[in-house]
């Protein structure tokens, strides 16, 4: 699996939100609207989007979560370098 294009769109801050990322799989599909939060302990934690109490997509298994997870944070740490 091929994660690219991992770009996040930061937001005023609110209720633990920060912003929104999106990535391209495989370079085939683009996946957006992933509700990039922080955590109370530290971290962050990603939401996927729903549309009127419908997933839109999500990841089906832990390996397919791990990698979008670690795509985005390692951009996340190399965002909040440059700041």
């Amino acid at each position: 699996m091929t994660i690219s294009e991992v770009k996040i769109q930061f937001v005023r801050p609110n209720d633990g939100l920060i912003g929104f990322a999106s990535i391209v799989l495989n370079n085939s599909l683009y996946l957006g609207s992933i509700g990039v939060y922080t955590k109370l302990s530290g971290g962050y934690r990603l939401t996927f989007p729903k549309k009127e109490g419908f997933d839109v997509f999500y990841p089906i298994n832990r390996k397919t979560s791990h990698a979008i997870e670690q795509a985005i944070y390692d951009k996340l740490k190399k965002v909040r370098q440059t700041i």
